[in-house]
């Protein structure tokens, strides 16, 4: 919560006689008085939790905070600096098949003078890391690969001007503990649900360069600070093709790139991937999507948003919506296919199974095991799949199958969802295609409607304001915007049940209710 610049006293006196009548009055108290300084004393003792120093009156630090608080009520007025956000070579996204693990990636470019990289993206976690003065990293060479018309980039703070540490005293800095010294770089390292594959570092910070797009003007160049993980050294499938020049995390923790956005007002609290049904795409930052879609909430996992999960109250198969086939899910943009809990997987192989009139086979790939062989003269019919969501939100499944051409002129086809060893689920990429999918971090909900992923310049139905003309970078959030702008949500307060004792509610008199009234808007304008 923001510290407001006046303190509002609040007295109350009740005057007794024939009519018994209320008189308020309030007096104004600088924020920076002596009088609120001693109040603030009186709360937080010393210390003065949350505030560095008590600026001397009229002095240059005295200025420059209360300039600094009326830019920050500013920026809460007018909401965003700008409507949509995307990188700057660009919002597509690519996708190459199986020689990049089947993730979607995007061109990003970071640091002065910016480098390009080609990213992974991943809902499922929150950092953007990629290869950096390398101590065991993938090949770069575009060689190695057959997708790739030029080299991937290597990441190097020192040759960055707008490079510098993220120091172990930054509360951004969530690996302190191995700290030697709270000025040292920050480590990170990350293990990820792949087997054996992680990366490993130093955290950075630096620009990530992004443009704008409004429907009245030309799009401008906007340079936001973002954290960067050095990626030292990297294990498993990162080194055997996914991703092999970095990964952006888009997760709600503090650290990502979306909450880092919108923490600096440059965005609103959300964003979008689509992916279309040719392995193309587009990722918005800022976009909350059209006022017609389709929504669910996100679920809290032990009280908190770490993750961005939903729950899925059906799943079905054709016309048949499986009975007691609900579970909670993953929403995953760096899962390539879908995982089903072990009992919900069951259930639907084998309705699909029962639906498909076409021959199973086996001795295909080890992880689809439900694969079907049909000629191009044989009339087969391939049954739909679509999530059941609360408030009977509907999510059709467009690619949950993945066909190729056999021996002979048969097409094998097979079920793209796999069975999963937890008891949630993961919502990933195939699933996904053909929506746009928005993740509304605001309002903590998941919103999606069909789309073929056009481009921003072609949705006449989105409404967008003018970004304001001219801009300055905002810095990361400093420790102290950190602790009190807090990005990630908690769980909302339950409301108690009113009390049935009629005597609880007569026993509070008006004078005691008042007083308590004029405390609480003590206590919230001291906050």
């Amino acid at each position: 919560m923001e510290k407001r610049t006046v303190f509002l006293v609040l007295s109350v006196s009740l005057l007794l006689g024939g009519s018994a009548a209320l008189t308020f009055s309030s007096r104004l108290i600088h924020r920076f008085s002596d009088e609120a300084k001693a109040l603030w004393t009186a709360r937080n003792g010393n210390a003065g939790n949350g505030v560095v120093s008590w600026p001397k009156r009229n002095s240059l630090e005295y200025l420059e905070l209360l300039i600094g608080n009326d830019l920050k009520r500013q920026r809460m007025k007018l909401g965003s600096q700008y409507p949509l956000l995307f990188p700057s070579q660009g919002s597509e996204t690519l996708f190459f098949g199986n020689e990049f693990d089947w993730l979607h990636y995007t061109w990003i470019d970071l640091g002065t003078p910016n480098v390009s990289f080609l990213v992974a993206l991943d809902a499922g976690s929150d950092l953007l890391w990629v290869p950096c003065d390398c101590i065991q990293c993938a090949p770069l060479s575009a060689g190695y690969y057959n997708s790739l018309d030029k080299d991937l980039s290597e990441y190097s703070p020192s040759l960055s001007s707008s490079s510098k540490n993220l120091s172990c005293s930054h509360l951004l800095c969530e690996s302190s503990s191995y700290c030697k010294g709270p000025n040292d770089p920050c480590p990170y390292i990350i293990e990820y649900d792949s087997d054996n594959t992680s990366t490993s570092g130093y955290l950075v910070e630096d620009k990530l360069h992004l443009k704008s797009f409004s429907g009245h003007s030309e799009e401008s160049s906007v340079q936001a600070p973002v954290v960067i993980g050095c990626g030292r050294k990297q294990s498993g499938g990162y080194l055997d093709g996914a991703a092999p020049d970095g990964l952006m995390g888009l997760g709600p923790g503090n650290i990502s790139v979306p909450s880092l956005l919108a923490q600096a007002g440059l965005i609103q609290n959300s964003f979008s991937i689509c992916l279309d049904e040719n392995g193309s795409g587009r990722i918005y930052f800022g976009d909350k999507g059209l006022a017609t879609q389709q929504s669910t909430p996100f679920l809290p996992i032990g009280g908190k948003y770490e993750k961005y999960f939903v729950r899925v109250e059906h799943l079905c198969v054709g016309s048949s919506c499986l009975v007691k086939s609900g579970f909670s899910a993953l929403v995953d943009s760096g899962t390539s296919f879908t995982y089903l809990p072990p009992e919900i997987y069951d259930k639907v192989v084998l309705e699909f199974d029962k639906q498909v009139n076409a021959r199973r086979i086996s001795n295909q790939e080890d992880f689809w095991k439900y694969c079907y062989n049909v000629s191009s003269q044989e009339p087969f019919k391939i049954p739909s799949m679509r999530l059941k969501f609360a408030m009977n939100q509907s999510f059709d499944i467009h690619n949950h199958i993945y066909s190729y051409t056999g021996n002979e002129g048969f097409t094998i086809f097979c079920l793209t969802v796999l069975r999963g060893k937890d008891d949630f689920g993961i919502i990933g990429q195939n699933f996904m295609t053909g929506h746009d999918i928005v993740f509304d971090r605001e309002n903590l909900k998941l919103g999606w409607s069909h789309s073929s992923c056009q481009d921003v310049n072609d949705k006449s139905s989105v409404h967008l304001a003018p970004p304001p003309s001219g801009e300055s970078p905002i810095p990361l959030p400093t420790n102290e915007q950190q602790s009190t702008n807090n990005t990630r949500a908690v769980t909302p307060a339950v409301a108690g049940r009113a009390s049935t004792n009629p005597s609880a509610a007569s026993s509070l008199q008006i004078p005691n209710l008042l007083c308590l009234m004029a405390s609480l808007l003590i206590l919230r304008c001291l906050l």
